[in-house]
């Protein structure tokens, strides 16, 4: 089979070609005339890429390597470009030359010399190649080590062999080692958790924009925030500081000058200058947790200062700028709250660019035993001792904690409250089957009543709920849970007057049941199941 002729496609270096023009260029490394003294290296044909101007030393580095090549022919290609630093316009003008190229891959094997042009030059060489425009390998040179004569060395680069491998599972090592980071070095099971991980870890690093963490109360949402600002440092995205501020703790003039700082004498009490935080985020990562709980103001302040990046602090007529990424965080349905009239609506769609869903932990009842044990170690640090569990204590713990039964309503946090109970309580650092039976029983009798005031709140809205009696908290909890679990009104009303209606000659418990309702302004469809 005849060998395929060798092309060399490269620029001519305008500095390293040169060499001076006289006989002593000789003693001079000069990668484009060394590529062809290498013995080993028969180049048949070489591409030789120089701006007009440079005519007169591409024809002298021709004239040289035909004197030591003679074998090799060169082709001078004339290309202009008026900045050489130009991104756009070298790797535009290098494509159409690919493009134009008449490759014979079958016929011709094609190495891309990356050592001389400019650094763009070089990177545009490598990004048509790295996509095939140039169906071609890498070639790197280097001058021979001290100052002896010889053409140096070369090294050629597959980009689609093992070599490109190694280099390719590197990025995959550093985006385990990121995935990692996200989950607090746990090692979750959950596939859609996984998967959603392994998507904010790409965004994360990827981009600036606005990112939306929703999800219910104690499922991770402060926690990931910081851990994603962990990530982008360690990535050098960002070079500032973490700033988190919960909204829901802001009102009035305190809110506006939290956030966007504020001049001396703004408000009574304004003592000095105050920067605020969008300011200390400057360069770094801005954690808006409950962003739904912002008043109007607020919320038109930081619509501007997302996409102008300046803002008015109170009470100054001089704008502050502050180029920061903000994480907002919510539990609240925004769309609604939208339709309420009591977000913005072009701030909804500012921060709703990239919106990740936190499940809540009962929808992840795998990642319950690696979270159990991250949770011991953090225990460990807050109380000093190494805190395990006895092999039946764990067994309870762990039946219970995946079932059912277990509401976990405030997610991780009350998960990682029932754990830091536990390990405080365990003597010698032994967690028994009695510390997980009371613990059980604490937990069971807190749900019950937490569960009856969240019904309420769901049926009433937390308002009406909150008003209430604790009299008629407690029986209007009562009657929701019978008529939930009955067919029909006659049902539940039998079930809740089952000793009164004994002593009555007519009984009538749907119109007794429906006019107690009434009291609540309630009717059976509001508290029927479904």
């Amino acid at each position: 089979m005849a060998r395929k002729k060798l092309v060399v496609i490269g620029f001519l270096g305008t500095q390293l070609d040169s060499g001076g023009k006289e006989a002593s260029r000789w003693e001079k490394w000069r990668p484009s005339v060394a590529i062809c003294q290498h013995e080993d290296l028969v180049v048949d044909r070489f591409e030789l890429i120089h701006p007009p101007r440079h005519g007169s030393l591409s024809r002298r580095v021709t004239e040289d390597i035909k004197q030591i090549s003679p074998e090799t022919e060169v082709v001078e290609r004339e290309m202009q470009l008026d900045d050489p630093w130009d991104l756009e316009e070298v790797y535009g003008a290098l494509h159409d030359f690919a493009r134009a190229y008449p490759f014979q891959p079958e016929r011709e094997e094609y190495l891309v010399h990356i050592t001389t042009g400019t650094h763009i030059g070089q990177i545009c060489m490598f990004l048509l190649t790295e996509s095939r425009y140039i169906p071609g390998r890498l070639l790197q040179t280097s001058p021979p080590r001290g100052r002896h004569d010889g053409p140096g060395t070369y090294a050629i680069i597959d980009l689609d062999l093992s070599r490109y491998d190694r280099l390719a599972s590197r990025f995959g090592r550093e985006q385990r080692e990121g995935l990692s980071l996200l989950k607090s070095g746990i090692d979750t099971r959950n596939p859609a958790f996984n998967a959603l991980i392994e998507r904010i870890e790409r965004v994360a690093v990827g981009t600036r924009d606005p990112l939306l963490l929703t999800g219910p109360t104690g499922a991770g949402k402060s926690r990931l925030a910081r851990r994603i600002f962990e990530l982008k440092k360690a990535r050098r995205k960002l070079a500032g500081d973490f700033v988190e501020v919960n909204c829901a703790t802001l009102r009035g003039d305190g809110a506006m000058a939290t956030l966007f700082g504020h001049a001396r004498g703004a408000f009574t009490g304004a003592v000095g200058e105050r920067a605020g935080l969008l300011r200390k985020a400057d360069g770094g990562l801005l954690f808006l947790d409950e962003v739904g709980e912002l008043g109007a103001d607020e919320q038109a302040m930081l619509l501007r200062a997302i996409e102008e990046k300046v803002f008015y602090p109170m009470g100054s007529d001089k704008e502050s700028h502050s180029d920061f990424q903000l994480i907002a965080g919510t539990n609240r349905d925004l769309a609604a709250r939208v339709a309420a009239g009591a977000f913005r609506e072009d701030l909804l769609a500012r921060i709703n660019l990239w919106t990740f869903k936190l499940p809540e932990l009962r929808e992840r009842a795998e990642d319950i035993p690696p979270n159990l044990e991250y949770e011991l170690e953090q225990s460990a640090q807050a109380v000093g001792v190494k805190v395990t569990f006895s092999k039946e204590a764990r067994a309870d713990f762990l039946e219970f904690a995946t079932s059912s039964e277990a509401r976990w309503p405030g997610n991780f946090r009350d998960f990682a409250a029932s754990v830091r109970r536990m390990s405080t309580l365990a003597e010698g650092g032994r967690i028994t089957q009695g510390i997980v039976r009371d613990e059980l029983s604490r937990l069971r009798d807190a749900w019950a009543t937490s569960g009856a005031a969240d019904a309420l709140a769901v049926v009433l809205g937390e308002r009406r709920a909150a008003a209430l009696d604790r009299f008629d908290k407690a029986q209007l909890a009562d009657v929701l849970a019978v008529c939930r679990q009955a067919r029909s009104l006659s049902e539940a009303g039998r079930k809740l007057f089952a000793v009164s209606r004994t002593e009555k000659s007519s009984v009538n418990d749907a119109d007794r049941l429906r006019k107690y309702l009434a009291r609540f302004d309630l009717s059976w469809k509001d508290l029927a199941p479904g």
